[in-house]
């Protein structure tokens, strides 16, 4: 049996080394990675030479999460009925956080911290490449220069598969990426505070979250898997915040969902199971 953990903490590599001894679970393993968050640098190539040399390792690298600067150039509240980022409202935000973010170079080679994670990534083939919570130009320039660099496995994060239509995501798969869906991207993550990021109280949205356009629902779920095909997804929860359910309460929720949309249990059984399985590197 094995079960990946996603976002439990900022860096899962720590978490996963302590909960994996084989003398208390047999055959229970754990997997880890590092997510480049500001509060570890961003651009660090120091922090993921880190993840990947402690204990068992990282699995996955990804790009950030809230500390993209796509990401949290567009958070904000409704200030007097209109919409206004944090970094408008707090000239904090933009000097601590908003500055140190990440940001993928489109029209210009990588940077050395850029090329020097891409390295690390391409000479441990066991680890994958998250894009991370980028834009889809990003997204995609990520891509191409895995290719560029030998690196073999990419997963398109949640909040960008949700904002590709069904011919960006079938040009990523064509490109050899996965794409993940997320239960949390289409129903929990505007709503609910992350306190699980942000220590300052008043950067933490309720109910304004993101200035996005809405990404539509479950139901476009299933249809984009149905239309570019299961083998090119995977599904995960994204909960673990302790303000949402469990992870396993949540992958319930999400495969009964898929279920009643018309996807099928061999369909559910190659993205929760197959397709992980490949990126993890699992026989």
């Amino acid at each position: 049996m094995w079960l990946l953990l996603r976002r439990i903490l900022p860096v899962l590599v720590v978490a996963a080394y302590f909960l994996s001894p084989v003398d208390v679970i047999p055959d229970f393993l754990v997997f880890g990675g590092i997510i480049l968050n500001t509060v570890y640098g961003g651009m660090n190539p120091r922090a993921v030479k880190t993840a990947i040399y402690y204990g068992s390792g990282a699995k996955f690298v990804s790009f950030g999460a809230h500390s993209t600067y796509y990401q949290a150039g567009k958070e904000g509240h409704v200030v007097d009925g209109a919409f206004k980022s944090l970094a408008e409202i707090y000239p904090k935000f933009r000097e601590q956080e908003l500055s140190r973010c990440i940001r993928i170079p489109l029209n210009e080679k990588p940077g050395p911290e850029l090329d020097e994670i891409l390295t690390l990534i391409a000479e441990h083939p066991g680890i994958y490449l998250n894009t991370g919570h980028v834009s889809n130009e990003e997204a995609f320039r990520l891509i191409d220069l895995a290719e560029e660099y030998g690196i073999k496995k990419v997963l398109v994060a949640s909040s960008v598969t949700k904002n590709m239509s069904i011919e960006e995501q079938k040009e990523a798969a064509a490109k050899g990426a996965i794409l993940e869906h997320t239960l949390a991207a289409y129903t929990h993550t505007t709503p609910i505070p992350k306190t699980h990021y942000y220590v300052e109280k008043e950067y933490i949205s309720i109910d304004e979250g993101m200035n996005t356009e809405p990404g539509g629902g479950l139901k476009t779920v299933s249809e984009q898997i149905q239309a570019v095909g299961a083998e090119h997804f995977i599904m995960s929860t994204d909960f673990g915040v302790y303000t949402l359910p469990t992870p396993v309460e949540g992958m319930r929720e999400f495969i009964a969902c898929m279920l009643d949309l018309g996807i099928t249990v061999d369909q559910i059984r190659q993205m929760t199971a197959t397709n992980p399985k490949v990126l993890l590197g699992i026989d």
